[in-house]
């Protein structure tokens, strides 16, 4: 049995197979997910597991080298931006999309992974890193 990290199979399977540039997407409840992106659906009651648990679990196991956010995050969740910044490696970069932009950006993702979060805009694309 798995001693540390993500005791998920499937997110941890998705991870161990990441290359660099690959994305994944940490979403909430309400995100739609495209018909050929793998779903990984934690969601087992409304904010359990909450987006910045998940987050944070992922940012333990992932090399990232990029996260992008809906800009609406910055007047319709600024808790959670606060949150997630506090989360992301400071010289991280980052930018901000449109949500349309970032819903249409998921269909290039290799998997989304979906949290209980319900608070809106609660969603992050990361893309993987290496490690050397």
């Amino acid at each position: 049995m798995k001693k540390n990290g993500i005791l998920n199979s499937e997110i941890s399977k998705v991870l161990s197979d990441l290359g660099h540039t690959d994305r994944i997407v940490i979403a909430d409840a309400g995100l739609p997910v495209p018909e050929n992106v793998k779903k990984i659906d934690l969601a087992l009651t409304a904010n359990m597991p909450t987006f910045v648990n998940t987050l944070k679990e992922v940012l333990d196991d992932m090399a990232v080298e990029r996260a992008t956010l809906a800009e609406e995050i910055h007047t319709k969740n600024r808790a959670l931006e606060q949150e997630i910044f506090e989360l992301l490696d400071v010289d991280l970069p980052y930018s901000y999309v449109s949500h349309e932009e970032f819903k249409e950006s998921t269909k290039e993702a290799k998997a989304i992974i979906r949290t209980g979060e319900c608070t809106p805009f609660a969603n992050i694309i990361l893309q993987s890193n290496t490690t050397f």
